[in-house]
């Protein structure tokens, strides 16, 4: 059974606090020739900071986390947060490869839709990696077209950048 939770205690804190942990693993490993750019992003964004702040960062009026857990085990996670007063930005999807193909994915972001419908924006916009097939596919079957012309995140030439109106 897959349970989707907005997290609000340490104890779900932590189980996000572990997936953000594997989803940076899996871009090592996945992206060995990436190791620099993945390893700035970590700093840059501040990483560390976030997930000690995790409680209060994503959280509502403005933010929000999501966890998935598939059978009780924690298997992905979402995040949002403003990125101006109209349009919030969807960060860290990640599922953990052994949960793939069980709709967690879609799951998590058809949620993630309705929570910033819930918070006031009109858009959601992401960006992620042009090699991340799955993922962009993903985004592009629940309505995110390309835009080019959205606000740098930090990785520069290798990101994709997505909205789509709430």
């Amino acid at each position: 059974m897959l349970q989707i939770t907005r997290v609000r205690t340490e104890a779900d804190a932590d189980d996000v606090r572990l997936l953000v942990g594997e989803y940076f693993d899996w871009l090592h490993a996945r992206y060995p020739e990436d190791e620099a750019i993945i390893s700035a992003y970590w700093a840059n964004q501040d990483v560390p900071g976030q997930l000690r702040n995790l409680l209060t960062l994503f959280a509502p009026p403005k933010a929000e986390c999501l966890l998935a857990r598939l059978n009780g085990a924690p298997v992905g996670i979402v995040m949002t947060k403003p990125h101006s007063d109209d349009m919030c930005e969807m960060n860290r999807m990640f599922v953990r490869p052994s949960a793939r193909g069980h709709g967690v994915g879609r799951a998590l972001v058809t949620e993630l839709l309705e929570v910033g419908r819930g918070l006031g924006y009109g858009r959601m916009m992401l960006a992620g990696g042009p090699r991340h097939t799955e993922a962009i596919a993903l985004y592009r079957s629940i309505g995110f077209r390309n835009d080019a012309t959205l606000p740098d995140t930090g990785a520069g030439d290798v990101e994709v950048r997505m909205i789509l109106d709430l």
